[in-house]
């Protein structure tokens, strides 16, 4: 088995240096711009086209947010070679600044391990979040994220692409606030979601500190003004925390839910946490700490080695028809 550090080759290191560039430019700039600038960026519902092999932008009229929104699909190579077959999805939720930066080097990650067979042939959807929705419905009704999500895109892929259409066939995983969303989708639409993959997921715990431990105090209070009504008690009823209590039943026993955190990683502690609270809740899961990784996607992705893979092969086995 090749490692997924070594599939990580196939990217170049302009490829990993501007995707790292980029996200901490984009971090950067999101703590400072104006109110009305940022009133755009957080309903920018269609982003710019992401070329790669295998990727493709979808656009279309949503009703739930009522314009036009956008996302993009990798499909696996034997999507084209085997027309009757149908392959499973894992919904892929980005972390805070926007996940257009990371689309390509990660459906080049994602085709490397397929076609080496370090991974099932698996569709890849990236739906958007804008740079700090939360992966939540926004309680002013700005941002319907999650409905646009759950709603419409899972429906939309199924229709339009050849996926095992059920639980089963389905997973989801995200970094960082893409990690605090996979645990939302993965414990609230327990129906939906065979697979929960959290990769240094935050914010978990019910005091709200913002999507990353650098946010500032005008940060945290913008993001808890947009999408949670300014309302501490909104963010604790939305989180992963009181989802995971309250779907506690729901949860299906043979669900396959893993948290993967960086031993230098500044959320290490309130995943620590989290991982704890799952326990109490007998709600089995993989908590996984990998040495010597801090906060970043494509180091933790590395980290994993075959563990990365071998987590979807064990879930998707026998899964495609």
């Amino acid at each position: 088995m090749v490692s997924a550090l070594a599939l990580l080759s196939v990217m170049t290191s302009n490829d990993l240096e501007d995707y790292s560039f980029r996200t901490r430019f984009s971090e950067s700039f999101i703590s400072q711009i104006s109110l009305s600038a940022d009133y755009v960026v957080r309903s920018r519902w269609v982003t710019p086209n992401v070329e790669s092999r295998g990727v493709s932008q979808r656009v279309y009229q949503s009703a739930a947010a009522r314009e036009k929104v956008s996302y993009h699909v990798f499909v696996p190579t034997a999507y084209q070679s085997e027309k009757e077959r149908r392959f499973p999805v894992v919904y892929w939720l980005h972390g805070s600044g926007g996940g257009v930066p990371g689309i390509a080097p990660l459906s080049r990650f994602f085709d490397k391990l397929m076609t080496d067979g370090n991974m099932p042939m698996t569709i890849v959807v990236f739906p958007n979040s804008m740079a700090s929705g939360m992966w939540c419905d926004s309680v002013d009704g700005v941002t319907p994220i999650e409905t646009v999500v759950v709603k419409e895109i899972i429906p939309r892929v199924d229709s339009e692409f050849r996926t095992v259409s059920d639980r089963r066939g389905r997973a989801v995983e995200g970094f960082s606030m893409g990690g605090y969303g996979a645990a939302r989708f993965g414990f609230k639409y327990a129906d939906l979601f065979s697979g929960v993959s959290m990769l240094a997921a935050g914010p978990l715990d019910l005091e709200f500190s913002g999507p990353r431990a650098t946010a500032n105090p005008s940060e945290r209070t913008r993001i808890l003004d947009e999408v949670y009504g300014g309302k501490i008690e909104n963010f604790r009823e939305m989180s992963p925390w009181k989802l995971a209590e309250r779907h506690q039943k729901r949860i299906k026993a043979d669900a396959k839910i893993r948290i993967v955190i960086g031993a230098d990683d500044f959320t290490l502690e309130s995943n620590r946490r989290f991982s704890g609270l799952l326990d109490q809740l007998e709600i089995s899961h993989l908590f996984d700490i990998r040495p010597g990784v801090a906060h970043d996607t494509m180091k933790l992705l590395s980290s994993l080695g075959d563990d990365y893979g071998n987590f979807y092969s064990e879930l998707f086995e026998g899964k495609s028809d």
